[in-house]
């Protein structure tokens, strides 16, 4: 086998894997497990598994605000 010959193997499967990767990552359950694991990380901290209270909070305080501010839209509008 030639050097050109191999370098095209290489390269070959080079581009199988890249395009195995990209299958992966693309896959909806994939990203959809990514997601979760990002909200996740944002509510608990992934070391020790505590959770992060100040991130909660502002989490309840945006809920309730918003709320607030429809209740509000709703006594105007009435």
């Amino acid at each position: 086998m030639s050097s050109l010959e191999r370098e095209i193997e290489a390269t070959r499967d080079r581009l199988a894997d890249t395009i195995d990767q990209l299958v992966y990552r693309a896959n909806p359950k994939t990203i959809v497990s990514r997601e979760v694991s990002s909200i996740k990380a944002y509510f608990v901290d992934p070391v020790t598994g505590a959770p992060r209270t100040d991130n909660i909070l502002k989490v309840a305080g945006g809920v309730v605000g918003v709320v607030v501010l429809f209740a509000a839209i709703r006594r105007v509008v009435r």
